[in-house]
């Protein structure tokens, strides 16, 4: 089977090189042909989107914008859609994921950016949406608005499946032209919304563009970096600081790199109605994707001396993850993740030698491991794909020195605990770097308008022209009307 991919407004070209990238996963094989574009044709892209921004886009008010994103976001989720068969169907062969992970996890997710979560990104950076479609009061004095740049462009990662949505939308939001540039993992998605986006609203046709190069070509990067307002990376620390080193002084850049999250699990959560429960939960934060994305837990930390033990914890987690494997089977590893996955555990096993109270917990296949440690001796991520760690503790003080040291590379935390709990231990992450408190069992799914990495999703986008009071009230003395 062979789908297109990418999105291209009208450049008049009658030519293009066409990419194939093939995928395939039991017995089924998914072709992508996605173009190629020339040095001379990425230009043409380049000022056809940024003339429809300018001219077409930015005409658009929030509220337009909003309906548009909510209708697509609507045929997204009805199972009866092509758009939603299509991604069911193909983005397992992609992407190697259960079938059923992907239904959930595509679900969970869209339904973030329906018109409610549109509001509140919204209303969360700017208080006054308004700002986006016209000059607004200021408390201050004077009137502001907020500009979205003409061209933003997208270095998306593949990781985790429609993820490249976070940032697509965000600049829609705030009426930025855009060029994307899928990754070779998982190049459909983003392609398809795209499409679904002009099918409902012709006029959006020349506004962005979804592409594709060989990651590392510093041509044709370098070729959009210097004429881009605004540039946003994912991926790894070091290609993004190469993006970052042939970034031009004068254009933005929004790098978002390697991160390490974790589970914090109280002894008020563990006693033998909710214990369970709690297992369950962060369970379902390893298995969602495989722990690929940067909000997924590497490690969990438990409570001594509630009714499950953290001993405990770790084996019924083992045998959580048994039953998933079973539901939700992991996707096939490629030879570098498979060989990580065994050397990580090799290192643990060899490690029950000389550390009392170790234990290391796994099925046969390697579909899953569950390592158990009785002192917060390192902070170290797993080799993901289901590898997890659980070290006890017995005051939350007492794990805090392990892990500040890695302050940059800190983002999620997944807190099962009381109420009381929950402020004292968010305080004392907050000050370690942690920029998001989130339930066990909902670390891989943000709210509508957390602050990712701690930063805003649309502020960062735009730049604020102020009106002074001043220059208000100076223009008063012009008025036609002033005798």
């Amino acid at each position: 089977m062979r789908e297109i991919a990418g999105y291209l407004p009208d450049i008049g070209e009658t030519t293009l090189e066409m990419k194939v990238l093939t995928f395939s996963k039991k017995g089924e094989t998914v072709e992508a042909e996605i173009p190629l574009l020339t040095k001379e044709q990425i230009n043409k892209v380049i000022e056809k989107v940024k003339k429809a921004s300018e001219e077409v886009l930015k005409s658009f008010s929030v509220s337009d914008m909003i309906r548009i994103i909510d209708r697509a976001i609507e045929q997204l989720l009805d199972r009866q859609s092509p758009y939603r068969q299509k991604a069911e169907k193909l983005l397992p062969i992609v992407t190697g994921y259960d079938e059923e992970i992907i239904r959930l996890g595509l679900t969970s997710y869209l339904k973030t950016f329906r018109k409610k979560g549109l509001q509140r990104f919204l209303a969360e950076d700017f208080g006054n949406p308004l700002l986006l479609d016209d000059f607004q009061p200021r408390i201050k004095g004077g009137f502001s608005k907020a500009i979205g740049p003409n061209l933003i462009t997208h270095i998306w990662a593949g990781n985790v499946p429609a993820l490249p949505l976070w940032s697509f939308i965000s600049g829609l939001l705030v009426k930025a032209g855009m060029i994307g540039k899928v990754s070779s993992a998982e190049p459909f998605f983003s392609g398809w919304f795209a499409h679904l986006l002009v099918e409902i609203e012709p006029r959006l046709a020349d506004c962005f563009a979804v592409v594709w190069w060989k990651g590392g070509d510093e041509e044709r990067e370098q070729q959009l970096f210097e004429q881009s307002e605004v540039v946003i990376g994912y991926g790894g620390n070091q290609s993004l600081q190469s993006l970052q080193n042939r970034m031009p002084v004068t254009t933005r850049f929004l790098p978002f790199g390697h991160k390490i999250s974790f589970g914090a699990v109280s002894k008020s959560s563990l006693d033998s109605r909710k214990g369970w429960t709690t297992v369950h939960q962060a369970a379902l934060d390893v298995i969602r994707y495989d722990q690929q994305g940067c909000y997924s837990p590497h490690l969990f930390y438990v409570q001594e001396g509630g009714h499950v033990s953290p001993r405990d914890f770790a084996r019924f987690l083992a045998n959580e993850l048994e039953n998933f494997q079973t539901r939700y089977p992991r996707r096939e590893l490629s030879m570098e993740e498979s060989a990580a996955a065994a050397a990580w555990r090799q290192r643990e096993e060899i490690a029950l030698f000389s550390k009392p109270g170790h234990e290391v917990l796994g099925n046969g296949a390697n579909d899953w491991t569950v390592v158990y440690e009785e002192t917060p001796s390192s902070f170290l991520p797993s080799a993901l794909n289901r590898v997890v760690k659980v070290i006890a503790f017995r005051d939350f003080e007492d794990i805090l020195p392990t892990i500040a040291p890695h302050r940059s590379f800190l983002q999620t935390v997944g807190v099962a605990a009381s109420p009381a709990e929950l402020f004292r231990w968010a305080e004392q992450l907050a000050k370690i770097g942690v920029t998001r408190i989130a339930a066990l069992g909902s670390m891989t799914s943000p709210e509508a308008g957390w602050h990712h990495d701690g930063r805003f999703n649309l502020l960062d986008l735009v730049y604020m022209v102020d009106i002074e009071a001043a220059a208000e009230a100076s223009s008063e003395r012009f008025a036609p009307y002033v005798d």
